[in-house]
């Protein structure tokens, strides 16, 4: 411990706090989490488990790069399931197999791959081609996020429970419980930056996204899935697709054949847990705050185009909940409101896939080459 109390306190334990606390543990730096719940509930444990690597472009890859070098790492440690499945994106159109070219041209990752290919690896119907993103990853995500927790504390960082933090002045956190000193502070509460920083949040244009998703029975799938699964909704929504010229005319067409699936802001997609189960999602809404109605025909239009992508007369589903992230213009928020205090957020849906390259980034702008030289202990599974 430092002549302050700790190196480094973090507001926050989902991915992006953890990913910062996991930085700064590697340092041998002296590391507490405070969170206000009693476990990880919000978005960490409720996406798809997709480590969407290659799909990103500019920083956002850059963090994902580094994110699935330490979430291998991490698997191994810590003991939670990774599949290096990569994934699989279903063309079923000619504007959406022109949207792959393209890509594909830009991107040495995308592999084009004809119908033939793309039904091997998921029991889709239709498909008129695709492309394989070899280096994308698979987690569980109800799983994944407490094994690291529960590592990080077998190795020496400090959780605190069922507290809040009331703001940070002068190097110190002050909570609901004790305050805590610390050279630096990370507050990585996601979609409730705004509940600390309202003019922080304010300013980058933070508002909260609210997702709809199920998780249907192992057996309502004619064939297990070999990779996560994305369709043409995909293809507009993450950086590396959706800014090809193709992927105009492919929004055009999505919206004007579909209206009600383009206002619920589709990302069809799908994966697959080690139980079976799969994950079906996902719809997006977005406000300064979410209300907790989901709408059937939500869940309505989820099933229907499940069940018309899969050939399936009847989808038997087991959950459905919604999910909530933080959503702004940017992908990432990283303000320094103080000296030695970061406000971090990761501002798309993809926490799982950069939070943890996004936490050793900001570590290392807080504390440079600095490193205790403390060995980090050893635990079972390490």
């Amino acid at each position: 411990m430092t002549a302050t109390g700790y190196d480094l306190a973090v507001v926050g334990a989902g991915i992006v706090g953890l990913g910062h606390a996991a930085a700064a543990r590697e340092r041998g730096l002296r590391v507490v989490v405070i969170d206000r719940a009693t476990q990880i509930t919000g978005a960490s444990v409720r996406n798809f488990g997709h480590i969407c690597v290659t799909a990103q472009s500019g920083e956002a890859r850059q963090y994902a790069e580094r994110a699935r070098e330490l979430w291998l790492r991490y698997a191994g440690r810590a003991g939670f399931w990774v599949r290096e499945s990569g994934t699989v994106v279903v063309a079923r159109a000619a504007d959406e197999l022109a949207v792959i070219q393209e890509w594909s041209r830009a991107e040495s990752g995308v592999a084009l791959i004809g119908a033939g290919d793309v039904t091997g690896k998921a029991p889709v119907v239709g498909a008129v081609g695709g492309a394989w993103l070899p280096r994308d990853l698979q987690v569980d995500p109800r799983q994944a996020a407490p094994a690291l927790a529960r590592h990080l504390a077998d190795t020496g960082v400090e959780f605190r429970w069922r507290t809040s933090a009331l703001g940070v002045a002068g190097g110190v956190l002050h909570t609901t419980r004790d305050p805590i000193h610390a050279d630096a502070v990370v507050v990585a509460v996601g979609h409730d930056v705004d509940q600390l920083y309202p003019h922080v949040a304010e300013a980058a244009g933070v508002l909260r996204c609210g997702l709809d998703m199920l998780l249907v029975e192992p057996a309502a799938l004619p064939a297990p899935l070999r990779a996560p699964v994305l369709t043409g909704w995909s293809l507009l929504r993450y950086s590396g697709s959706r800014d090809v010229p193709a992927a105009a005319a492919l929004r055009e067409r999505l919206a004007t054949e579909h209206p009600d699936l383009y206002a619920l802001d589709l990302n069809q997609m799908y994966t697959q847990r080690p139980d079976g189960t799969v994950i079906v999602g996902d719809t997006h809404y977005r406000s300064t705050s979410v209300a907790p109605f989901q709408a059937e025909s939500s869940f309505d239009a989820l099933a229907d185009v499940t069940r018309e992508l899969f050939g399936l007369t009847r989808l038997p589903v087991r959950e459905r909940w919604q999910g909530v992230y933080a959503s702004a213009p940017e992908e990432f928020l990283i303000a320094a409101p103080a000296d030695g205090l970061r406000v971090v957020s990761v501002t798309t849906g993809i926490g799982m896939t950069t939070g943890l390259g996004l936490g050793e980034a900001v570590v290392a702008d807080l504390f440079g080459a600095r490193s205790t030289g403390r060995a980090v202990p050893t635990v079972p599974g390490a």
